[in-house]
């Protein structure tokens, strides 16, 4: 089985390798945000709750939540977001933090079964961050480095990806409550970042049997257009097998390439969501939809009149 089931109180999303592509969005995080990081610090949690309305509306299958702000109570913090956000949509959740202290006060208010992001191969974080997976039925994000660093070589990542995903089945976590994080690293200054990531993906999918997800922004750190680059590298990744991203559902070319990857890759029967999402409707009464109407009506009288001619001859 490759489906990871996410859910929330009253809805289960999953992330597999036949479904569409999943988007968690990425929004509420108060990294490089300064204003939302004082709200946020100060109580205020307004803007947060926009984040919510407008990646909902934008058509995210997730949310990402952190909240990670120097000095403040991060695990207060959580909590309190994970409830509000919680009392807005019925989305699934990803809680996001380095923290564990932190995971562990959004986990204990969550209600559903949350993706927890995340864990990494070193043994300390291992033997904190899974016994909390475990305890509360969570599915957590595995990120492929450890002690070492990120290392350049795939295999590396690979090899650690692996050893997360075993100790994982130790504390009777499965592989499909396991989703890879392979690293994506700025294209701009590693130029064989995309190569590396592909490559990876297609093992972690081929070998592992696990899904997959990213931070999808990363790739294009410091280059203008970022949103080309971001939407080429999701197309090219999700043709390589991988499964989710994290990412900014308000980008419209970014919403458009997954769609459009999907359906690519047969995940989009009949291009049903695809013409849902972006077929033209005409405007109630307005005078193209009339004059489509009428356009019809007189071919089928002119068709008419010319077969009765033929008859009668």
């Amino acid at each position: 089985m490759t489906d990871t089931i996410i859910s929330s109180a009253t809805r289960e999303f999953a992330i597999g390798f036949e479904r569409p592509f999943a988007i968690i969005g990425e929004r509420i995080n108060p990294t490089g945000r300064k204003i939302l990081a004082a709200e946020m610090a100060a109580g205020d949690f307004s803007r947060v709750e926009a984040d919510v309305i407008a990646q909902v509306e934008a058509g995210a299958h997730m949310l990402d939540v952190n909240a990670g702000i120097p000095l403040a109570d991060e695990p207060a913090i959580l909590a309190k977001v994970v409830q509000i956000v919680q009392g807005i949509t019925d989305l699934p959740l990803c809680i996001d933090s380095s923290m564990v202290t932190a995971l562990e006060a959004g986990l204990a208010v969550y209600k559903g079964k949350a993706l927890v992001n995340s864990v990494t191969g070193e043994e300390d974080r291992l033997e904190t961050v899974l016994p909390l997976v475990k305890k509360y039925g969570a599915a957590v994000v595995a990120i492929s480095n450890d002690e070492t660093g990120i290392s350049q070589d795939p295999d590396e990542r690979f090899r650690i990806a692996k050893k997360i995903v075993q100790r994982a089945a130790d504390y009777g976590i499965p592989a499909c409550d396991v989703v890879v994080d392979p690293l994506v690293m700025p294209i701009g200054a590693v130029n064989l970042a995309g190569v590396q990531v592909m490559k990876l993906v297609h093992r972690l999918r081929t070998e592992l049997k696990v899904n997959t997800t990213c931070g999808a922004s990363n790739v294009s750190f410091g280059l203008p257009q970022r949103e080309g680059i971001n939407a080429a590298f999701l197309t090219m990744a999700i043709a390589s097998g991988m499964t989710s991203a994290i990412t900014n559902p308000l980008h419209t070319e970014i919403v458009k390439a997954c769609m459009a990857a999907d359906v690519m890759m047969g995940h989009d029967p009949d291009c049903a969501r695809w013409i849902r999402r972006f077929r033209e409707q005409p405007a109630p009464g307005s005078d193209g939809a009339r004059g489509r109407r009428e356009g019809g009506r007189r071919r089928r009288e002119g068709a008419g009149a010319e077969g009765a001619t033929i008859v009668s001859a």
